[in-house]
């Protein structure tokens, strides 16, 4: 445990003190998004563009999470045991790539189409039946959405031809 919080400790005081647009606490061992980071990253947070938190245990994201950054670009929560995503997901409105493979996703999180920059989505290997065509054909930017190894039917598949759609 105290390996962990001091992996993360370190990965945050770099990301800070050289300046970083990015935040990397990719296997960290987090459950998850500790409250000190908010804390600590304060002053810099609208400077981060790309988190990873990617192989790691986070059972949820707070909302506090995306009202905190809010110039996040790029999101990466791949290999984690989300069931969910926070409303507040709606208002990133500078995302233009989230991937949530690998997850426990058994819905596919609609307040993701209220974000008009997205340019990727990947919800590969969840448990998704269903996928919101209507509102992602209404999507401005979307240009992929990756949902291979999710057990759609054929008629949940069919997304305009200007999009890609991974399956």
């Amino acid at each position: 445990m105290a390996q962990a919080v001091a992996k993360v400790a370190r990965r945050i005081n770099d990301t800070m003190e050289e300046g970083r647009d990015s935040l990397d606490l990719s296997d960290c061992g987090l459950i998850s998004f500790p409250d000190g980071v908010f804390k600590m990253i304060r002053s810099c947070s609208e400077n981060i563009h790309k988190i990873s938190l990617a192989d790691n245990q986070i059972k949820a994201l707070s909302n506090k999470f995306f009202l905190t950054f809010t110039q996040l670009r790029e999101l990466d929560l791949q290999g984690n045991v989300l069931t969910t995503l926070p409303d507040a997901i709606g208002e990133a409105q500078h995302l233009q790539i989230i991937n949530i493979s690998r997850n426990n996703l058994s819905v596919f999180p609609e307040r993701l189409t209220d974000v008009k920059s997205l340019k990727q989505i990947s919800v590969e290997e969840n448990q998704i039946t269903e996928l919101p065509m209507q509102k992602l054909s209404l999507m401005p930017a979307l240009e992929c959405v990756n949902v291979r190894g999710n057990s759609l039917t054929p008629e949940n598949t069919s997304l305009p031809h200007q999009y890609t759609l991974l399956t």
